[in-house]
C-alpha cells in the first residue's frame, strides 16, 4: 500500500483531514469562551453542571486537536482569553441570557458537533482520525441526551408541531 500503510500517526494528512481537524479545534476554543460567558448567565445547576461537562469536552478537543496539528507541522488557530468569573446579579436582566435560551443554543451546538464530527470521520482516510471523531461523536451524543431530558424536565422544550391524530385513511 505504500505511503499509507503501516502506522497511522506517520501517514500524512489530507487537505480534508487538516481543515476538519483545525476547524474542530477553533469552533472548540469559541465554544469555550461562549459556555464561559453562559456560566456567568446560568442560574439552573443542572444546566451549570451541562456547561461544565461541555467545557470540559471542549478543553479535551482543543488539546488533542491541536497536538495532532502541531505533530503535523500545521499551526494551530490561536486561543481565545479566558473570560472572568461574573455574578449572576451583576448582569442586567435586559442583558442576561435566560436558562431557557443557553438550553436550545447548547443543543443546537451539539447537534451540529454531532454533523462535523460524522463528516470527519467519513472523510478519514487515517484510522486515528476517523477513531478521533468517533470519540468525540459519542461523547457528543450522550451529552445531547442530557440536554435534551434537561430541555424536557424543565420545560424549556418548544416542539416542533406533533402529528396528535394521523388523517383518515392512512
Amino acid at each position: 500500500m505504500g505511503i499509507l500503510s503501516g502506522n497511522p500517526k506517520n501517514e500524512p494528512m489530507h487537505y480534508g483531514e487538516i481543515y476538519s481537524v483545525w476547524e474542530c479545534s477553533m469552533v472548540a476554543k469559541g465554544a469555550v469562551s461562549c459556555y464561559q460567558a453562559y456560566m456567568n448567565h446560568a442560574g439552573d445547576k443542572d444546566l451549570k453542571k451541562i456547561l461544565e461537562d461541555l467545557l470540559d469536552q471542549a478543553r479535551l478537543e482543543i488539546k488533542e486537536c491541536d497536538a495532532l496539528l502541531t505533530e503535523n507541522g500545521i499551526t494551530p488557530a490561536p486561543t481565545l482569553p479566558e473570560r472572568p468569573v461574573v455574578a449572576l446579579e451583576d448582569i442586567p436582566s435586559g442583558a442576561r441570557f435566560t436558562d431557557p435560551e443557553i438550553g436550545a443554543k447548547v443543543a443546537t451546538d451539539t447537534a451540529l458537533g454531532l454533523v462535523a464530527a460524522s463528516q470527519t470521520i467519513g472523510q478519514s482516510i487515517r484510522e486515528d482520525i476517523g477513531a478521533l471523531f468517533a470519540k468525540y461523536h459519542v461523547t457528543k451524543t450522550a451529552l445531547g441526551v442530557r440536554i435534551l431530558r434537561l430541555s424536557k424536565e424543565k420545560g424549556w422544550l418548544i416542539p416542533p408541531p406533533l402529528q396528535v391524530k394521523r388523517p383518515d385513511g392512512e
